[in-house]
């Protein structure tokens, strides 16, 4: 049902525990933004009305209670077949799972924890309510410490640790009063009891009582003392023993007389001054065993008739050997032979009794094989083999270690000898009942670690593996372990989650320049997009046929593949540029030895563009300058690494009458200004080096 929502508001995240009548999520109400526990009714019960009622008994019980250590009912429902409790979520562990782990506890811990029940028992009490089934799997401890009693009300369906009297009695036998057991009434004082046991069982780490059968059990509760603690457990308190051994009286009479008068012990057992008060005794205790009354379990109604047949009829039949005929002469010889003809039977029973019972005992004491910790087949195999049979039903039990499951964790009569023929109960590890990994594909990251803490998993094994994808950044885009698989929230799995990084950037190539098939190349080696709309022919300063102009992105800008780029590609000069020819005229340092003249000039084309020439003589050197309205020419020039003379070429319009010379623009060049074309400066001499202005 993981995943369901119950009446549009509980939606059901995780399975955190169960039992035989019922399945108990962790689930997010909704409405209220709030974590809850949602207890649903098992499928196989929801048409059985006497299950139902139960179930919906646990909700009235606990929902007229109100207490910090009792577990608080929000809301009850059904939705179809379903039947649902919404309860309080509390996070942490039940206490069986804690005595697992950790038992025998502390005592001054143990002794916290049954005050926190105890309060809570007191409170049912005062509210005329009886929980009838206190043990350790229905105490939830908060991760703060905070004990919680829950399932008030319920009433399990019958196991093999479970035990049912005409119809009414149903609980785990292990945790049974006396009066539990014989089916009569049960009261305050039966609460109590089960609690002497939880306390029992939370500072020795072992029930009192351990049998073959639930009967067995039961019978023990009736008849049999228990091992003290101390003896299980040296280190327990002698005040904290007296505690258990007076909840513990098998008389409910010589209990503690209601939850108030045991949580006021409990309160002040572990003072100083009390923890070695004398052991506490009773007087039925010192009774001859002669002496003792014999506790017997109940005789039901049906019972009852059965036995008392047999006596009606004999006294009927008595009667009728009694009386002549007549009806009245007795004859008195009838009765010694009834009574003759009892005996003999009765001799014949006890003869055929004790021939079975020497079957029995002629059977030889045999060393029962440790079997714990082997797997299920073979270990059922070795006892079978030792002359054992195995009990039915093998008893599962949950287990945190992997390495326990489908393997035995406890069996009867270990490390001691048994009659051959005795029958061994075994108890089997099984793994939890795992809630699914959930489809994590496709969220974002953040949610996916919030939906995983809510499931109870540890941040830090969570596991961010980042990839470049086409996805949005920070997009889930695989995950281990998969989707529906089976897992444990709670255990140190590491769960790796795969995370779009976005697509992968590189830097953009460097397109201005290059002649267009250059730039296609580069592009589509780039594994970038160019349309064939995006390529722009226009007038520019730059060379015809290659780039000037790229967009979105400058060179070295990181850039995603499959980005879209316009290039602009130069189709010639504009209309207005003027194309200026110049010769240079230069001299060397001294006539017929050489000297290396470099020019530096600059247009509307470009900037400190170059031209050098090693010379002898005076020689004229070409330049030619494109000109813009808005950006002049300049020649600088020097000679042997010193600066000679820098002159500006201005943007002139020429007149008409100046030949034509077709420039690479299409248009017209112009004449040379005056001078420009001799290489002086300012109607000076020739560049001989004998005008140096500027040096």
């Amino acid at each position: 049902m993981i995943g369901h929502t119950l009446s549009g508001r509980y939606e059901l995240l995780a399975r955190v525990g169960g039992g035989g009548m019922a399945l108990v999520y962790k689930a997010r109400d909704l409405l209220l933004n709030r974590f809850v526990a949602v207890k649903v009714l098992r499928q196989q019960f929801t048409h059985d009305d006497d299950f139902v009622k139960r179930f919906r008994r646990e909700a009235q019980a606990a929902a007229s209670l109100s207490h910090p250590n009792i577990v608080s009912i929000y809301d009850v429902g059904q939705v179809d077949d379903t039947h649902y409790i919404v309860m309080e979520f509390i996070d942490g562990a039940n206490l069986n799972e804690i005595i697992r782990e950790r038992a025998p506890l502390q005592a001054d811990e143990a002794v916290r924890v049954a005050s926190q029940i105890c309060d809570a028992l007191e409170h049912a009490h005062q509210n005329q309510i009886i929980h009838r089934d206190i043990k350790p799997h229905n105490i939830l401890i908060g991760n703060n410490g905070r004990v919680k009693v829950t399932d008030f009300g319920i009433a399990r369906a019958v196991t093999s640790s479970t035990i049912t009297q005409t119809g009414s009695v149903m609980g785990s036998v292990h945790y049974f009063s006396p009066e539990h057991a014989k089916g009569v009434a049960t009261g305050e004082k039966s609460d109590l009891y089960s609690l002497g046991i939880v306390l029992y069982q939370m500072l020795t780490g072992r029930l009192p009582f351990l049998g073959e059968s639930p009967i067995s059990v039961a019978l023990k509760h009736l008849q049999e003392p228990f091992e003290q603690p101390r003896k299980v457990n040296p280190y327990i308190p002698q005040s904290v023993e007296n505690i258990i051994l007076r909840a513990m009286r098998k008389n409910p009479h010589e209990r503690y007389q209601s939850a108030r008068e045991m949580l006021r012990d409990l309160e002040t057992c572990m003072q100083p001054q009390r923890l070695n008060e004398p052991a506490r005794h009773y007087e039925s205790d010192e009774e001859d065993e002669e002496d003792k009354t014999k506790i017997v379990p109940a005789i039901r109604p049906d019972m009852r008739n059965t036995l008392e047949a047999p006596a009606i009829k004999v006294s009927a039949s008595e009667q009728s050997w009694n009386e002549d005929e007549t009806g009245g002469r007795k004859r008195k010889w009838v009765l010694p032979v009834i009574l003759g003809s009892m005996a003999v039977i009765l001799i014949a029973v006890l003869i055929w009794a004790v021939s079975a019972l020497r079957g029995q005992i002629s059977n030889e004491d045999v060393m029962v094989p440790n079997v714990i910790g082997k797997e299920e087949l073979p270990a059922i195999e070795e006892l079978k083999q030792a002359g054992f049979v195995i009990m039915e039903p093998i008893l599962r039990e949950v287990v945190e270690d992997k390495e326990e499951v489908g393997r035995v964790i406890a069996q009867s009569k270990k490390d001691m000898e048994a009659k051959e023929g005795s029958a061994i109960q075994l108890t089997i590890g099984q793994a939890k009942d795992l809630p699914e990994m959930p489809p994590l594909k496709g969220l974002k990251y953040e949610a996916a670690v919030e939906m995983l803490k809510e499931m109870g998993v540890d941040e830090n094994n969570i596991l961010p593996s980042e990839k470049h994808d086409q996805s949005e950044p920070g997009t889930i885009l695989d995950q281990y372990p998969a989707a529906k698989a089976s897992f444990d929230p709670a255990s140190d799995t590491k769960i790796t989650l795969t995370v779009s990084k976005g697509e992968e950037a590189f830097p953009m190539p460097d397109l201005i320049g290059k002649t267009e098939a250059e730039a296609k190349a580069a592009i589509e080696q780039a594994n970038l997009k160019l349309p064939s709309g995006k390529i722009i022919r226009e007038p520019s300063y730059s060379q015809a046929g290659t780039v000037f102009k790229q967009f979105p992105l400058e060179k070295n800008e990181m850039v995603t593949p499959q980005t879209e780029v316009t290039i602009w590609v130069s189709n010639g000069y504009p209309d207005d540029s003027k194309v200026q020819r110049l010769d240079v005229t230069v001299s060397p340092a001294v006539e017929g030895q050489t000297s290396k003249i470099r020019i530096v000039y600059s247009d509307a084309t470009g900037d400190n563009m170059e031209i050098t020439k090693n010379i002898k003589s005076t020689t004229s050197i070409p330049v030619t300058l494109i000109l813009s309205p808005t950006k002049d020419g300049q020649i600088t020039i020097y000679r042997d690494g010193q600066f000679i003379q820098k002159e500006p070429v201005p943007y002139l319009v020429i007149p008409a009458s100046s030949s034509p010379d077709p420039s690479p623009s299409g248009g017209e060049e112009e004449s040379p200004p005056p001078d420009a074309s001799s290489g002086t400066v300012d109607g000076g001499d020739p560049l001989t080096g004998e005008n140096e202005e500027g040096q």
